[in-house]
């Protein structure tokens, strides 16, 4: 509760005309907002475009905030949303580039093997992602990489636990039999 009520504080700031309150927001929550929108997209370019276009939305729609859920969970709708709307408008299939994921040091070959099998099975799920439905990819990135539970999914989507679970039981499917799938080609 006392990370809502700072969030809290630094909206009303803002809306009192506190630029810096702003910038402090942007701080806390960009890498999160960067990430999800990387789950998402699938690469690092369209999460960067999709980050900005939710700070444009979060700065000029901050005044709105209505303080009735979190605000981690209002800027999560918001980077969903322009996430999938952005895969609407590109419908991009390309995942992202290699070198991202490499490692600045290696100590030894079996570090550099573990980190490329690490980064194939990372790149293959990636892959996988891109292949599902948007809704299901949505679910499936919301509960299994930021580790939410179905009551934050179902605030964030407005959507109910128990279609939620139904959506993530055919995620978990789809991806199991599309990574299966690759492995037989």
């Amino acid at each position: 509760m006392t990370e809502n009520k700072n969030d809290f504080e630094l909206v009303k700031s803002f809306i009192e005309g506190n630029e810096s309150a702003f910038n402090k927001i942007v701080l806390k929550y960009q890498q999160k907002i960067y990430w999800h929108a990387r789950r998402m997209t699938g690469n690092h370019l369209d999460a960067d475009e999709v980050v900005q276009e939710v700070l444009i939305v979060l700065y000029n729609k901050l005044k709105e905030f209505k303080f009735q859920s979190s605000l981690y969970t209002w800027i999560y709708r918001i980077t969903t949303t322009r996430s999938i709307n952005f895969l609407k408008r590109r419908s991009i299939k390309e995942i992202f580039s290699i070198e991202d994921s490499v490692p600045k040091t290696m100590k030894s070959k079996e570090d550099i093997i573990d980190n490329i099998e690490i980064k194939e099975k990372y790149h293959k799920l990636e892959q996988t992602l891109q292949k599902i439905p948007t809704k299901q990819r949505e679910i499936f990135v919301l509960r299994n990489m930021d580790e939410m539970s179905y009551d934050e999914i179902a605030e964030i989507t407005g959507k109910s636990v128990g279609g939620l679970k139904a959506n993530y039981f055919h995620a978990v499917k789809k991806i199991m039999e599309l990574m299966k799938d690759d492995e037989n080609d």
